[in-house]
């Protein structure tokens, strides 16, 4: 949470359905998340840890469901979807088809929907705004990376796979989260997302050729004008012809699929900032990372305990 926000989540918190007093809520306020949830994982008391945005609104029993899963030794993490709400407006519901679509969201698209029964998965279906981990194995890889926000869960999630550890995805384990209320701000989000898959890229020195994909198109559509007044066209477009196509037809789908006519438009637009905006951002990540060698830790952390164990008191 940034500091003097108000904190949403604490509303389902207050209603979890598991013993009052074997569970504590604290808030980490501050301005780098990374570094925020290091600091009240090195403060928190229980075997568990559950991190949610402060917006992530809860089901009465998300604690029940994620401990059940940690019965299995090797499970270090749990963690389940973010759903759009429907009261969203047509521009935010837009955003949430063109997540849980295979042309917008593509493989990360179960972070964002509902599908199947719990399962192991890996990074592309787990999402920080939700997630729980052993707190013994969190605080033993020395938590998250504080050099990335955002992609500094997947990091982390990827070191603990590498070394056998399982990562579960519960469908019904999920919350609830607007998407961003203005198109300038779903620019800036997609352009950090990208980012900061450029700057876990280089951190992990591993490749993943789908998340690559929007930056090459990206590369292609600047190449444009180039080489079409060079060779004449014709072939050359083809390529964005079929991109076109694709969108359209994903627009159509959804907006029918909905029924309202006023998601069209905004799905026409929606979809290519995605691909677009992220490739951009991974070729920034990539380029110039914010970081400069070593983790920095100099940001000031407040935590506070909201409700403490063995305390009937609820959240305030």
């Amino acid at each position: 949470m940034k500091p003097g926000g108000e904190v949403r989540a604490l509303a389902g918190v207050r209603e979890a359905a598991y013993p009052d007093d074997l569970f504590e809520v604290l808030v980490a306020y501050g301005c780098q998340p990374s570094v925020q949830r290091n600091v009240a994982a090195r403060e928190a008391r229980g075997e568990l840890l559950y991190f949610l945005d402060d917006d992530s609104l809860v089901a009465p029993d998300f604690l029940v469901r994620a401990a059940a899963h940690y019965r299995e030794a090797k499970v270090a993490a749990v963690g389940g979807p973010s759903l759009t709400p429907a009261t969203d407006s047509p521009l935010q519901r837009a955003i949430g088809i063109a997540f849980t679509s295979p042309v917008g969201g593509g493989g990360v698209r179960n972070r964002y929907r509902k599908s199947g029964s719990a399962r192991y998965s890996n990074d592309s279906e787990l999402i920080l705004c939700n997630l729980s981990f052993r707190r013994d194995i969190f605080l033993s890889h020395e938590g998250l990376d504080e050099r990335l926000y955002p992609n500094e869960e997947n990091e982390l999630m990827d070191r603990l796979q590498q070394e056998g550890n399982l990562l579960v995805h519960d469908p019904e384990l999920a919350v609830v989260r607007s998407q961003r209320r203005t198109y300038r701000a779903y620019v800036r989000q997609m352009y950090g997302y990208g980012r900061g898959r450029g700057e876990q890229t280089l951190i992990s020195g591993k490749v993943k050729p789908v998340s690559l994909a929007p930056s090459l198109f990206l590369i292609y559509l600047l190449s444009l004008p180039f080489i079409v007044a060079g060779l004449g066209g014709g072939f050359y477009l083809l390529p964005l012809l079929c991109y076109l196509i694709l969108i359209a037809t994903a627009s159509v789908a959804a907006t029918f699929t909905q029924g309202d006519l006023s998601l069209l438009p905004r799905l026409l637009l929606v979809f290519p900032t995605l691909h677009l905006v992220y490739g951009a951002g991974v070729l920034r990540g990539l380029a110039r990372p914010r970081y400069r060698g070593g983790k920095q830790t100099h940001w000031d952390v407040e935590v506070r305990r909201v409700k403490a164990f063995a305390d009937s008191e609820v959240c305030n």
